[in-house]
């Protein structure tokens, strides 16, 4: 795991390594993609990040970023995506493994065992007393949305679309050469992630349009 890599020993080694590992982008490519008088000046992300890495309490890289996320990441996310969803269908949701004293005794655990077994070690030890073994040795299940990564068809004629719209245009959000080189090669350009860079400034573009945010954005 790159947090638990000795390059990340010191601060900025480790806010190093976690730039490296988890920003699907950087601020001169953000810069490209947006329009003038847009970008925050500076890197926001990396500032938060390293803000929130230099504080007192994690001497480690390990601890360094899982604090960030279960005190940001995890909240913003995954838990707040699971309450909308039950909650939009009269459910109620339960997260056993979020209990505060389990957190609490997890946060005790080495560095080294948190991330022992590709980071549940402990944790499936613990659960073969009561889960079978096919059951925790099995391939892990995809969590996130899947995204496209390759666009042709109806789905690129709708990006196009999306892109070249009076109201995309009379917003101002995309740089349009930006906008022109990427529908010229829709699936030349992919983040550090894996995703299609043309795919994922129209899901922004249709989600404002569909929620009828118009007029300039600067």
């Amino acid at each position: 795991p790159p947090m638990g890599d000795p390059a990340a020993a010191t601060l900025d080694g480790a806010v190093a390594q976690y730039r490296r590992a988890f920003f699907d982008r950087d601020t001169a490519g953000v810069a490209q993609l947006v329009g003038p008088g847009i970008l925050a000046p500076g890197d926001p992300s990396l500032r938060f990040v390293t803000e929130h890495f230099a504080q007192a309490g994690a001497e480690t890289g390990i601890d360094r970023a899982l604090r960030l996320d279960t005190t940001v990441m995890l909240i913003d996310d995954p838990v707040k995506r699971v309450d909308n969803m039950t909650m939009a269908w009269g459910l109620e949701g339960r997260v056993p493994f979020l209990d505060h004293e389990l957190v609490e005794l997890a946060a005790t655990c080495p560095p080294e065992y948190k991330i022992a077994h590709e980071g549940k070690g402990v944790l499936k030890q613990a659960a073969r007393r009561v889960i079978p073994s096919e059951v925790i040795d099995r391939p892990k299940g995809y969590f996130p949305v899947p995204a496209l990564t390759h666009l042709e068809g109806p789905y690129l004629d709708m990006v196009r679309d999306a892109l070249y719209a009076p109201t995309a245009k009379e917003r101002g959000l995309f740089n349009t050469d930006a906008v022109d080189a990427l529908l010229a090669n829709p699936n030349g350009k992919l983040t550090p992630l894996r995703g299609n860079e043309l795919w994922q400034i129209a899901l922004l573009e249709l989600w404002l349009q569909r929620h009828g945010v118009t007029g300039p954005v600067a």
